[in-house]
């Protein structure tokens, strides 16, 4: 075992087992944040399991997951909207500790990778993973006011 897959398995163990805990029991609003947070902590650990296992393919699905797991909560969030109304999440805190361990993930394995296409790919996952969140937090929040209103 090497420090890239420790540090996966401690993200993996520390975050989705809260995530679970938060999905599994308490009210929605709890619930969809879990679940928003999820893809916040399951994609830089796919990153590091990738420079852990050496292996590229682990990369495209962070690159998936992080395109898709925000879509779902916005998608949850419509669903949802009624009943998230009446006591709509307030979760900027993990919100912004899952963009900041998103972003230290993102740094630390472009770093190891040095300057090629790679570097791009992941530079386009840490985009698309911490302006999903913030978007898809944004959305469980109360929405965007005055967006869709004609």
């Amino acid at each position: 075992m090497n420090g890239w897959i420790l540090a996966a398995t401690v993200a993996l163990g520390a975050g989705l087992g809260t995530a679970l805990w938060g999905v599994a029991t308490g009210p929605l609003r709890r619930r969809v944040v879990a679940q928003n947070m999820s893809t916040a902590l399951v994609c830089p650990a796919l990153l590091l399991l990738a420079q852990g296992y050496t292996r590229p393919s682990y990369v495209d699905l962070a690159l998936v997951l992080a395109l898709l797991g925000p879509v779902g909560t916005l998608v949850f969030a419509r669903l949802l909207a009624d009943e998230l109304a009446d006591d709509p999440p307030r979760a900027w805190g993990v919100t912004w500790v899952g963009a900041a361990f998103g972003a230290v993930v993102v740094g630390i394995v472009c770093a190891s990778t040095g300057p090629s296409r790679a570097m791009v790919k992941l530079l386009v996952i840490g985009a698309l993973l911490i302006g999903g969140n913030v978007i898809a937090s944004r959305a469980l929040s109360g929405g965007f006011p005055g967006a869709g209103r004609g």
